[in-house]
């Protein structure tokens, strides 16, 4: 972050400072909402939450180093130490990331900012886009840590840009209609990407419809000489075309995209190639990243980074080089004893389960060290935020499950059972297919069963709690538990 005096800070939040001579007061650090993040220089901002108050963490904070400290309450801090005391924190951190952005725009050369939307696939799509970025731009480039796209997320990445940063990428998610809008209203972008419009959160938004009407904020707070980079291959995307000013860049698989991927195909490890084409050029890709779903971000990602100037060559290159960046989405991890887990237990929907159901089977078609087939496994938990569709679309990924010829079905939680419902509809006889109440239980289940050469698939919402079960599947070869060579009675 830029450096702001205790007297900025409480102009741009429109707040009240304590002491009232500790104007000068210099924040030069980061600015952090958990105490344990604080450094010298730090600004940290005290947010309530619905365990813990910030605030009483402000004196932590103040001790490991902060200099400011922005607060909804008085609080005791340490000489030395300025704080500014606001009506609303949240809303404080978002008007102190609009001054900031301000300032580095302020003479015209700030950085470019790219604002990331869509049901799946954001994550993964930042992650490409700044290593790309940080290519072709040959500069730094600021992308959210993780999943940072809400109203906190995306001004604490705002925050992170200083003077030297050549593009901003911020990831924005929503759990309604207006909340893209805010936070473009607060990062202001320059461009805009559209992934896809799915079910991730029907029981948020009620609607296809609706959810498209509110990822398409965000092409609509575009300015006129900006850019909105959509998906061809989705047609609820395409059709925001007609909703901004911006000029329109599409990119995907369709014969008329203006960025395209053709000549798809996957290797052993369902990595995708594929040429990239645009404007009469093209270039060979191969992604380093599991699954053929990854082609719609790669092309995302091309699309921006073509935009600025880049050549085909250049940005195929870059793409290719690119390793998988954040944890819990496809991250595919070896274990000494031959069994591969693939954790992607951080966010669920119908779509990305497809997806991520279809890369399990694409990874297993390489044959093991020992020349035999690799068994895949399906371990997945619930889909949260699917609203009244929820029993339907567990029942359906349960049905596409058996139809993709998976072999073991683990489910795990009660909230995810009519995934094995459906599974056991569709036909998945005998032991293929099974229920666990609780991660304890599906870790019980499944160690004595697995064996070298298996593939693990871990699915689910994050809130479901899978994560901890991958987790502790890769852990396990380290803590002495070892896999049985012989085949388990339910194989």
């Amino acid at each position: 972050m830029i450096a702001l005096t205790a007297a900025e800070v409480a102009e741009s939040t429109g707040g009240r400072l304590l002491p009232a001579d500790a104007q000068d007061v210099s924040a030069d650090g980061p600015v952090v909402v958990d105490s344990r993040a604080a450094v010298p220089g730090a600004l940290f901002v005290a947010l309530p939450g619905e365990r813990v108050d910030g605030a009483d963490y402000a004196a932590a904070a103040a001790a490991a180093g902060a200099s400011v400290v922005v607060a909804e309450r008085e609080v005791e801090l340490p000489a030395g130490t300025a704080l500014v005391l606001v009506e609303d924190g949240v809303a404080a951190l978002g008007r102190l990331a609009t001054t900031v952005l301000d300032r580095l725009r302020r003479d015209g050369t700030g950085p470019l900012v790219v604002g990331i939307t869509g049901s799946q696939g954001k994550t993964t799509t930042k992650d490409l886009l700044a290593a790309v970025l940080g290519d072709v731009l040959d500069g730094p480039v600021v992308a959210p840590r993780g999943s940072f796209n809400n109203e906190v997320g995306a001004p604490l990445t705002v925050l992170r840009a200083d003077g030297a940063t050549r593009a901003l990428v911020v990831e924005m998610g929503a759990r309604g209609i207006g909340h893209i809008a805010h936070l473009c209203a607060i990062a202001r972008p320059d461009v805009g990407v559209e992934l896809v419009v799915g079910a991730a959160h029907a029981g948020e938004f009620g609607s296809l419809e609706a959810t498209a009407r509110a990822k398409g904020e965000l092409v609509e707070a575009l300015p006129a000489d900006g850019l909105a980079v959509l998906n061809a291959d989705d047609d609820r995307v395409a059709a925001m075309a007609g909703r901004t000013r911006a000029r329109v860049l599409t990119f995907g698989r369709s014969a008329h995209a203006d960025v395209r991927a053709v000549d798809v195909v996957l290797d052993g490890r369902a990595r995708a190639r594929f040429r990239l084409e645009h404007d009469g050029a093209a270039a060979d890709v191969g992604l380093r990243l599991h699954g053929e779903h990854q082609v719609t971000n790669a092309l995302a990602a091309a699309a921006v980074a073509l935009s600025t100037g880049a050549s085909v060559v250049d940005v195929a290159a870059s793409l290719s080089r690119a390793e998988p960046a954040s944890p819990g989405r496809m991250q595919v991890l070896e274990r000494p004893d031959g069994v591969t887990v693939v954790h992607d237990a951080y966010n669920a929907n119908p779509d990305s389960v497809r997806a991520a159901l279809k890369a399990l089977v694409g990874m297993a078609a390489e044959a093991g060290a020992d020349g035999a087939p690799r068994r895949t496994w399906a371990v997945l938990g619930e889909m949260l935020e699917l609203g009244a569709a929820s029993r339907d679309e567990h029942d359906v990924v349960g049905r596409t499950v058996v139809r993709l010829d998976v072999d073991q079905l683990l489910v795990v939680g009660a909230g995810a059972r009519p995934i094995y419902t459906g599974a056991v509809m569709e036909g998945s006889w005998g032991e293929e297919a099974a229920f666990a109440p609780d991660v304890d239980a599906a870790l019980e289940f499944l160690r004595p069963r697995l064996r070298p050469g298996d593939v693990v698939l871990v699915k689910s919402s994050n809130g479901a709690g899978l994560a901890r079960l991958a987790e502790e599947l890769v852990q396990d070869t380290a803590q002495g538990r070892t896999p049985q060579t012989t085949e388990a009675s339910d194989s």
